[in-house]
């Protein structure tokens, strides 16, 4: 019987064993994609307790505890940060076969120390041990990156963001990691949402004039992608569930805009017109300005009404969807494509049936304009554990090029969640290591070395070209 993450976790192999020690395992982390807050790091927070920095603002963890049948109370309640930390520790003795289970204890094992399964017998020593850890040098918020060997970190930042606070991180001379703004344009696409004329309103206060048509938020919006850039962005992330796509005219949007500034109804058929058009030109101008699109689809979100008006958005009540995504991604691309005005290209699916259909459609819009230039994302959410990384590499090295893929990213709010990015690693290196085993490769290690720190490292600082 093996130790439960004993030095070989997750490698079943030599070959592995030999990739992840002496080649991956050092690499440093490029999280090219996370929900980091900007202010935490510029303030160099501290954490009060383990509760609040691996707790708050984790989903996941959330929908764990829901499921154990925990209070509402000891989730996003008022109840105090020990008898949340207790109610977890609850949850995650139990949670065999989870992701979750092998996180939270790689979290405790390689910032705190502790090498004891968390569970309500060891949950009060434990809690104190890290609470104690955490007010050590080391232990705040640029603490923690520094010491997870961290090079690049890129933030997920609405278009009216000031980006002070990026700002300040970059002019601190003393912390050596680049942070920098991602360009997220939802609010200004989903125009069927009760936020959307808030939002426009501000864009036009950003802006310093009033947004009335068409042309006047294209405008605000270059002019916000161009304020991005000057700060160092050089990555959009755009999130939605299907993808429908049709062509459309400035004229055609310019009324569907106005009608919906002048809080009239508009169809489901126009909004896809207008978020069509909005679409094909961010991404001109992403093109223009060679930074990546990154394209999350696929997920089903806030399904739950009831908790949603009492706790609000992003509390763990998101879903995979079941959307049709392969005919409407195909249309966007094309769009582009057809004026040359494709960018680098990220595709992320949410449901891994959609493997094939994302593995496939990019290949037709490959180029020499950058090696892999349309990549198929790491996976991601709900599939970003290790039946789902395995299969997206798999389907990956069956239908296009894992030599190319830039790997992992953090997606996450949490300054403890950099030991995924290991958990990446040691899965990735066990996939290659048995197709090496099993004679499907050869047995060169220099060459699956550096596959695997490109894989690591090496192809995401090529691809997006960040200095670092």
């Amino acid at each position: 019987m093996k130790t439960f993450l004993g030095k070989d976790f997750l490698l079943h192999n030599e070959t592995a064993k030999t990739l992840f020690h002496d080649y991956a395992e050092a690499m440093p982390i490029y999280d090219y994609h996370c929900h980091l807050s900007p202010k935490e790091i510029a303030e160099d927070k501290t954490y009060a307790s383990i509760t609040e920095v691996w707790l708050g603002g984790d989903h996941y963890k959330w929908r764990a505890m829901r499921s154990h049948g925990i209070e509402e109370k000891y989730i996003t309640g008022d109840g105090s940060d020990k008898e949340k930390f207790m109610k977890w520790a609850e949850t995650i003795q139990y949670a065999i076969g989870n992701p979750l289970y092998h996180w939270a204890h790689l979290e405790l094992y390689r910032y705190f120390g502790i090498d004891k399964p968390l569970t309500t017998e060891t949950a009060e020593a434990i809690y104190d041990i890290c609470n104690k850890k955490l007010q050590e040098d080391g232990f705040s918020a640029k603490g923690l990156i520094k010491n997870s060997h961290v090079k690049v970190i890129c933030t997920t930042d609405d278009p009216i963001d000031d980006l002070g606070y990026h700002k300040m991180i970059k002019a601190d001379k003393d912390f050596d990691v680049t942070v920098l703004p991602t360009f997220r344009p939802d609010k200004c696409v989903d125009i069927e949402k009760d936020t959307f004329l808030t939002w426009i309103e501000q864009l036009g206060k950003v802006a310093g004039y009033g947004i009335k048509n068409m042309e006047a938020l294209l405008k605000a919006l270059e002019e916000r992608m161009d304020y991005f850039h000057q700060v160092g962005c050089r990555l959009a992330d755009h999130g939605f569930g299907s993808v429908i796509y049709e062509e459309a005219t400035i004229d055609e949007v310019d009324v569907v805009f106005k009608k919906r500034l002048a809080h009239g109804s508009i169809s489901r058929e126009e909004a896809v017109k207008y978020g069509s058009y909005l679409l094909t030109f961010f991404g001109q101008h992403y093109a223009k300005r060679d930074w990546a699109m990154q394209l999350h689809m696929g997920c089903m979100r806030n399904n739950n009404s009831r908790m949603m008006s009492l706790i609000g958005p992003d509390t763990g009540f998101d879903a995979v969807g079941d959307y049709k995504i392969g005919e409407g991604l195909a249309k966007l691309l094309d769009s582009l494509e057809k004026t040359h005005e494709l960018p680098k290209t990220i595709l992320y699916n949410l449901n891994p049936r959609d493997n094939y259909v994302l593995a496939t459609l990019m290949g037709c819009f490959q180029s020499a304009d950058a090696k892999g230039k349309i990549q198929f994302g790491s996976g991601w959410w709900f599939i970003d554990q290790k039946e789902g990384m395995i299969r997206q590499m798999t389907d990956l090295g069956n239908l296009g090029m894992l030599s190319n893929f830039i790997g992992m990213l953090t997606d996450s709010r949490s300054f403890l969640s950099y030991t995924r990015h290991e958990y990446f690693r040691r899965i990735m290196c066990n996939l290659i290591g048995t197709w090496v085993e099993d004679g499907e490769y050869p047995a060169d290690m220099q060459r699956l070395g550096e596959i695997v720190q490109n894989i690591s490292f090496n192809n995401a600082r090529h691809y997006f070209d960040i200095e670092c």
